[in-house]
């Protein structure tokens, strides 16, 4: 018997979700996954209804600040914080189920990169944007470095959104673009945690340029990496985070750094050549980090399998998480949420890791627990929407030639 295909999906009259509609979103999607074709996507998921929840969830994210602060949580409650998970639906579908879905007593922190890679970046992304919009003061979503007109580009969900929308797919990616630029850099999770996407970030402070001929100002050399230092919470709150492409020179480094930053055992701050933009902080800038603003962990993400394999001194990400520092005030966890990473490899040994999310409970939400999950089995066959067997590796430099250096974008 033929599965029964869902009814188009339209908007609640009014704008208000709840959660059957929520749920109903996750298992339109899921059934479609199986059941059509891309292209088909816009008879389940018409353009209109697309429009009025990105519309919705940009109002309220791009209101939110840089770095949002998650307080006020009563001590029955649990904040589960989760890394990476590009396009991997089926994935996030079970880790919600697994976690247990937000709710008034269950808090979310993810930490960026939905889309790319993946087969179902689009339907990721919305799936969150609908529970940002039903509890927005308990779903949080945070910026990944993927989120950018750059790396979607590469990496394949600026043509997933193409092949799926058709003649309307630029108008459809045009807007992704500006729900991206609205995302929040990072979290602090009860005066405790700090949760980003790459991780720290420089003090923005250099010297004033100096005047040449005509009074045109003489460029500004990148700063030697001696006199980089740690940038503060306050830098963080003033950075200008809505660009499509974070900078990797001139005054506004921070949304880049955050986004791109590696640890690493090696002591001190230094350029992150291997990806051509961030950072790269040693144990001594974790700990510094931690004391000043008196926080017991950082977690981040941004670093799966094929990435680990090319650290020393870091740990694999077979189980879909890392402790990279302990240090006297606390610790820096690498959480990574998708399993059986990527989805389209290109040698015949794949990595196999599992994903992993973290749970924190009260007294201080700083003791994390760790959830490992194997990846769900069977999923729908897809065909890959980039060049996975030759495109350069995003853990590896970047093509600055290809990056969209205007810094005044407007938003989309």
């Amino acid at each position: 018997m033929e599965p029964v295909p869902p009814s188009p999906i339209t908007w609640p009259n009014g704008g208000g979700l709840t959660t059957e509609w929520v749920h109903g979103l996750m298992s339109s999607f899921e059934w479609s996954s199986w059941n059509l074709l891309p292209s088909q996507l816009p008879s389940l998921m018409p353009v209109n209804v697309f429009d009025s929840l990105v519309l919705t969830a940009s109002k309220i994210l791009h209101k939110e600040r840089n770095c949002v602060h998650i307080d006020d949580i009563d001590s029955d409650s649990a904040v589960v914080v989760v890394g990476d998970i590009h396009g991997q639906l089926h994935d996030l579908l079970f880790l919600l189920k697994d976690s247990g879905f937000p709710c008034q007593n269950r808090f979310y922190v993810f930490n960026g990169d939905y889309v790319d890679r993946g087969a179902w970046g689009l339907e990721t992304f919305l799936v969150l944007l609908s529970w940002k919009v039903l509890m927005p003061d308990r779903v949080f979503l945070l910026r990944g470095n993927h989120e950018s007109k750059y790396c979607t580009s590469m990496y394949g969900f600026e043509q997933e959104v193409l092949t799926k929308y058709g003649d309307k797919g630029r108008h459809v990616y045009r807007k992704c673009l500006g729900c991206f630029e609205g995302l929040p850099l990072a979290s602090i999770i009860s005066g405790r945690v700090y949760t980003a996407h790459g991780g720290l970030f420089r003090s923005p402070v250099l010297p004033k340029r100096t005047r040449g001929k005509k009074n045109r100002r003489v460029p500004l050399l990148p700063p030697e990496p001696s006199s980089l230092k740690l940038g503060t919470l306050e830098e963080l709150k003033q950075a200008r985070r809505s660009v499509l492409d974070p900078p990797w020179e001139g005054p506004n480094l921070i949304p880049g750094d955050v986004l791109w930053s590696d640890p690493s055992m090696t002591p001190g701050l230094s350029p992150n050549k291997g990806r051509g933009i961030g950072l790269l902080w040693g144990p001594d800038c974790t700990e510094e980090f931690l004391k000043k603003f008196e926080l017991k962990l950082i977690i981040r993400s941004h670093e799966g399998p094929d990435a680990r394999e090319k650290r020393d001194g870091l740990g694999a990400m077979d189980k879909g998480y890392t402790i990279d520092h302990e240090v006297e005030s606390g610790k820096l966890i690498t959480i990574f949420s998708a399993p059986d990473y990527p989805q389209f490899q290109a040698t015949e040994d794949r990595y196999k890791n599992k994903g992993a999310y973290v749970i924190l409970k009260a007294p201080d939400f700083s003791d994390p627990q760790f959830r490992s999950f194997e990846a769900v089995t069977p999923r729908p066959k897809a065909n890959p929407y980039y060049d996975f067997e030759n495109v350069i590796d995003s853990d590896d430099e970047m093509d600055k030639s290809a990056m969209d250096t205007n810094d005044e974008q407007p938003n989309h």
